[in-house]
């Protein structure tokens, strides 16, 4: 009955779209002391929730005793367009750069960089969906009303741990999971279940004496192999860190703007990744890279249009706006000086504006300085009035 019931469950999350489906035992992590570890030394940065829920992803089994099984997922959001080769119609034609399925175009001088994962819809949502379908096939298979609980990255559990027990990937040295079918560019969900079911077994590490992605880390994130400083990151730095940008980091950020995606662009097991073939990740217009200086003109509600339904939201305006400054100061283009002047005087936000200083001194020349001197004067903001002060220093 388990290896069955097993079995129809695997199938049926193929049939709603899951690229990888995995089961395993519920039960403590492997590497419960290393993320125990990870965790003193401070690696998570502000991302205070993993310390407080840091007991019930070491012990599942108290979390939510009634579980037996965890069905693991993962979903391909990958879409063929590279760095260099991004879309700038709806229609791009296919070329041969780096991968089968990549798509040429031309990149603007003035382009930020999203991660993949955000140019479609929010994967919370789309898996959110999927596994709450495979519950319900779950409990008509039973024929019991089995309990069991869905998680997509927002809850106390260690995902990727849970996905190499059941056998869909294996850490890889950039501490994602990588998978010999679809490569690394995949999200995680689980569905855990008050059932005996069929487990399978991890696979073993393939990244041999690989180290491509620890050496292109361009904020030297990666402590060594399997360990990431996330506040070293550029999605932790883009994403999860509120308030200012560490200024040792942010030359080395380039034109990220949300995310980064250089470690797995690198990685050989996604050299030949193929597209998803759920359309919800599908990039939206402008997403995949945008034009920086209209973004920094968005309104607080002008952006929660703009992105409604994108992951992108998770930043809010003030962290998103930060990011663009850095990111228009590291590309130089004396274009993007009026903007950040705009933001610079008048935006409502001081973060924003903080960062505008900085981006404005990145550039340089006189009209920058000019405009660094006018608002100097008038700017009340502490915070605001050292960034401009450094920026005209050129620290």
């Amino acid at each position: 009955m388990p290896a069955s019931l097993s079995r129809r469950i695997k199938a049926q999350g193929a049939a709603l779209g899951f690229d990888l489906v995995g089961i395993s035992s519920v039960q403590p992590p492997a590497h419960d002391d290393a993320f125990a570890e990870w965790l003193r030394r401070g690696y998570h940065g502000e991302m205070a929730y993993l310390t407080r829920t840091a007991d019930s992803r070491r012990h599942p089994e108290r979390f939510l005793p009634w579980a037996r099984s965890v069905v693991s997922v993962g979903l391909n959001y990958y879409t063929p367009y590279t760095r260099d080769a991004v879309p700038t119609s709806r229609e791009p034609r296919a070329t041969n750069r780096r991968a089968p399925q990549a798509r040429e175009a031309t990149t603007g001088p003035g382009s930020g960089w999203v991660s993949r994962y955000a140019w479609g819809a929010d994967y919370h949502d789309v898996m959110g969906e999927k596994l709450e379908r495979l519950l319900a096939f779950v409990r008509t298979e039973a024929a019991q009303d089995v309990q069991g609980r869905a998680f997509v990255d927002a809850g106390p559990v260690l995902d990727r741990e849970v996905g190499a027990r059941g056998g869909i990937g294996w850490f890889g040295k950039n501490t994602n999971l990588l998978s010999m079918r679809i490569g690394s560019f995949f999200v995680l969900g689980e569905l855990f279940l008050e059932l005996d079911l069929a487990w399978d077994r991890p696979v073993r590490d393939r990244c041999g004496h690989c180290r491509l992605c620890l050496d292109a880390c361009p904020t030297s994130a990666f402590v060594g192999p399997y360990a990431l400083d996330a506040r070293r990151c550029i999605s932790y730095l883009t994403i999860e860190l509120k308030g200012a940008i560490p200024r040792a980091f942010r030359p080395a950020m380039g034109a990220h703007i949300f995310g980064c995606d250089i470690c797995q662009d690198v990685c050989p097991y996604n050299a030949k990744c193929r597209a998803t073939a759920e359309p919800a990740f599908q990039p939206r217009p402008g997403l995949v890279a945008p034009e920086l200086i209209p973004l920094l003109r968005l309104t607080d509600a002008e952006f929660k249009v703009r992105f409604r339904g994108s992951p992108i939201l998770r930043a809010k305006r003030r962290g998103f706006l930060r990011n663009v400054c850095v990111a228009l100061g590291n590309l130089g283009g004396a274009d993007a000086v009026p903007a950040l002047a705009q933001a610079l005087a008048g935006d409502p936000d001081a973060l924003v504006r903080a960062h505008a200083a900085w981006a404005l001194g990145r550039i340089g020349g006189g009209g920058a300085d000019a405009v660094l001197g006018e608002t100097l004067a008038r700017e009340a903001d502490p915070a605001v009035r050292e960034e401009i002060a450094l920026a005209l220093a050129g620290c």
